[in-house]
């Protein structure tokens, strides 16, 4: 394997490569072998899941070769790639198969002055090269070998050739007899070199730089543009330079040469120029690298966190803005044709009503970069007025950035950057500007597939559960209702009221497993089924009997629990039935609480012919009858029976007068926010008259204190 990856980037061109493997049956590849590059450079990308936006995961999957040229190709392809690398490189990834089975990627890198497409002798070494790979992999599959190392290997630099000792003397005296001073660099960035001239201006003894990094070495060199320039001379293979103080006030200037063994240095004195004097490095250039890079690192970590298309504006702004100088930011989206604005800062929202809601066919930068995945640089207005001649000078900024957002391949919006001076867009921050406008992308096209399903989700739930309890002669009543707190927020936990005749009602309750859109349907089929058959007067065990043959007919492959009470409010008895659901509690009139261990019927859904027994109970006026789901009570480690314990001390304690504040509490101590929670709490009066109750449905389990209620019993839904 080793002397087929040294071949396929001796043959391409390349400076340099890493391979990857595809063990059978995993989703992701890992490095084993690196070439041409440090491994700690190559260390963030260990592991690649083939979901991932990464040139050798695309390659991969997609059995096809990927091709990225230069920082602005690279940033509009993999901006979390360019993020890191903001670097002139060419890049290469390519399935390496043997067979009809694809065995893993590699990834091949090119010098950043390589013509912008692959000629078709590198990719006829490239084809050549991964079948050889591939086949290398097959041979390490069949001897039972381990596929993936412990850290994969790095195959040494080539070796120089060897000097005679007439020009090893000749070499030394040519290089002390040079200016300033000199050293090398092996491809780790540590001090193979160090001439005395060198020694001399670094103000260090040879023996202490001798296997150092010189950021480590000497604190001075320890800021980020060294590093940098290091790196993209590794990268780029390209010449680089960088001029820092010693101190107290020696200017260094430092000129990097970069070939396949490493780096030769050299070192004379210099003099601040335009890129290291603090007062000249922000105001016309843009910002610095470090503070661009500081900020755009932070906006890839905070935008895996946000949520909602809200979350991305405003963590966008919060974080772009500072770093870049702007004063201005709109986000827009394409929707039914039109452009609309999602998000914006620092602009009057009277001024943006313009421009929300028009056509994506007007001339306007926000459409046309959506519709050419092309980003646009105004320095001035007067360039901007030139490419658009029917815009206007309306918002007070001197400078434009307009940026596709980029998700899948394909533009889902667009960025506007303003400035209120005239602003340079140099072609590094351009680059930089496109690798942040492609993760505001991913993030934003995340936010709205999560808006809409959340908005989907707390549609359904609120069409399947009850919208105000019925009015029942003689009976108050209480429900509440909180989704879970992970997934879409929705589930399968229902409750209702069911009013049969002027002296007799039903409650039931109910849980279907899971936390989704299968859950939430099912839950609404299973609340109907209950509903029919109580109104046509069946008992408590035929309910859930009859409910539990639909249920194995339709053969969800969900279970559903459940309570039905049957309430005569006119001989003050009621009778309950249980499929596999937790006891109602029964709260007396003088505080004592007692669970109603009915016999325990199966789960809907599991045996068509389960017998559902029940149990008879008196419900004198004044006593609260509690049913509820088990994520009222159930929490890891902790005996159900004593959380049953528990809650029946919490009822006990409560307001019987006041069952909305009794409910608020009970839910209130919940000890398993994870799981969806309904709670029904139903009271007798000893008076017949209209019902008191509402429906409490809480939208969010970190706004407990603020729920939404639909009024009952003649009171207004608010």
């Amino acid at each position: 394997m080793d002397s087929a990856m040294a071949a396929v980037v001796r043959a391409s061109g390349a400076y340099g490569g890493i391979l990857y493997v595809l063990p059978p049956g995993e989703n992701a590849v890992w490095q084993v072998l690196i070439t041409g590059v440090p491994q700690e450079m190559a260390a963030p990308w260990r592991r690649v899941g083939l979901g991932d936006p990464m040139p050798v995961a695309d390659a991969v999957r997609e059995r096809r070769l990927v091709w990225a040229d230069g920082r602005e190709d690279m940033a509009r392809q993999y901006p979390r790639l360019a993020l890191v690398l903001p670097y002139e490189f060419g890049l290469a990834a390519a399935p390496v198969t043997s067979g009809d089975a694809v065995r893993g990627g590699l990834v091949l890198l090119w010098a950043g002055d390589h013509p912008a497409r692959l000629n078709a002798g590198e990719q006829d070494a490239v084809r050549v090269g991964c079948r050889r790979l591939g086949d290398s992999m097959e041979r390490t599959l069949a001897r039972g070998e381990p596929l993936v190392p412990d850290r994969p290997r790095t195959l040494p630099p080539p070796a120089p050739r060897p000097a005679s000792h007439v020009e090893a003397a000749a070499l030394s005296a040519f290089v002390d007899r040079l200016p300033g001073g000199s050293c090398a660099l092996d491809l780790q960035g540590r001090l193979t070199f160090v001439t005395p001239g060198a020694a001399g201006l670094l103000g260090v003894d040879r023996s202490l730089l001798m296997g150092a990094l010189p950021w480590e070495a000497l604190p001075w060199m320890d800021v980020p543009h060294v590093e940098d320039r290091y790196r993209a001379a590794l990268v780029s293979r390209r010449p680089q330079a960088f001029t820092v103080l010693r101190p107290p006030k020696t200017w260094l200037t430092f000129e990097l040469y970069p070939d396949a063994t490493g780096l030769s240095v050299r070192i004379v004195p210099g003099s601040p120029g335009p890129d290291t004097s603090p007062s000249r490095s922000v105001p016309s250039a843009g910002p610095s690298r470090a503070t661009v890079l500081y900020h755009l690192m932070h906006l890839a970590s905070t935008l895996t966190e946000a949520v909602s298309v809200p979350d991305v504006v405003e963590q966008t702004a919060d974080q772009l803005m500072p770093a870049l100088g702007a004063q201005g930011m709109v986000v827009m989206v394409p929707e039914d044709g039109h452009l609309r604005i999602v998000g914006q800062r620092g602009y009057r929202p009277e001024l943006l009503k313009h421009f929300d809601g028009l056509p994506l066919s007007s001339a306007v930068p926000g459409a046309d970069v959506i519709a050419t995945g092309v980003p646009g640089f105004w320095p001035t207005f007067e360039e901007l007025h030139g490419a658009y001649p029917a815009m206007t000078h309306e918002d007070g900024m001197a400078a434009w950035a307009v940026l596709p957002l980029i998700a899948s391949g394909r533009p889902i919006g667009s960025l506007l950057l303003s400035y209120r001076r005239p602003h340079v867009f140099p072609p590094g921050e351009r680059a930089a500007l496109t690798s942040l406008a492609g993760l505001v992308g991913q993030a934003l096209d995340r936010a709205r597939l999560y808006d809409a399903k959340h908005h989907l989700a707390h549609r359904l739930q609120s069409a399947l559960l009850p919208h105000s309890l019925p009015h029942v002669p003689g009976l108050n009543v209480a429900a509440c209702y909180l989704p879970a707190a992970r997934g879409l927020g929705i589930g399968g936990d229902f409750y209702d009221v069911i009013r049969l005749d002027e002296r007799t009602a039903a409650v039931t309750i109910g849980d279907v497993q899971g936390h989704n859109v299968d859950a939430a349907a099912l839950m609404g089929q299973v609340r109907t089924a209950v509903h029919a058959h109580a109104t046509v007067g069946a008992p408590p065990g035929d309910v859930l009997a009859r409910t539990n043959r639909l249920l194995t007919d339709l053969d969800p492959g969900l279970f559903t629990s459940c309570a039905y009470v049957h309430l005569d409010l006119a001989t003050h008895r009621a009778c309950v039935a249980l499929a596999g659901h937790p006891p109602p509690l029964l709260r007396h009139a003088d505080g004592r609480v007692e669970p109603l261990r009915a016999p325990p019927g199966l789960l809907l859904g599991i045996e068509p012919d389960t017998v559902y027994p029940s149990l008879e109970f008196p419900l004198p006026p004044g006593c609260v009858l509690a049913l509820y789901t088990d994520g009222l009570v159930e929490a890891p480690g902790v005996d159900l029976d004593d959380a049953i314990e528990a809650l029946a001390g919490l009822l006990e304690h409560g307001d019987p007068g006041d069952l909305d504040a009794m409910a608020e509490n009970l839910i209130r101590h919940a000890p398993a926010p994870g799981d969806d929670i309904a709670l029904l709490l139903v009271s007798p009066r000893a008076a017949a008259g209209h019902s008191r109750g509402r429906s409490i449905v809480f939208t969010d389990k970190k706004d407990e204190r603020r729920p939404t209620r639909a009024g009952s019993g003649g009171e207004d839904a608010r």
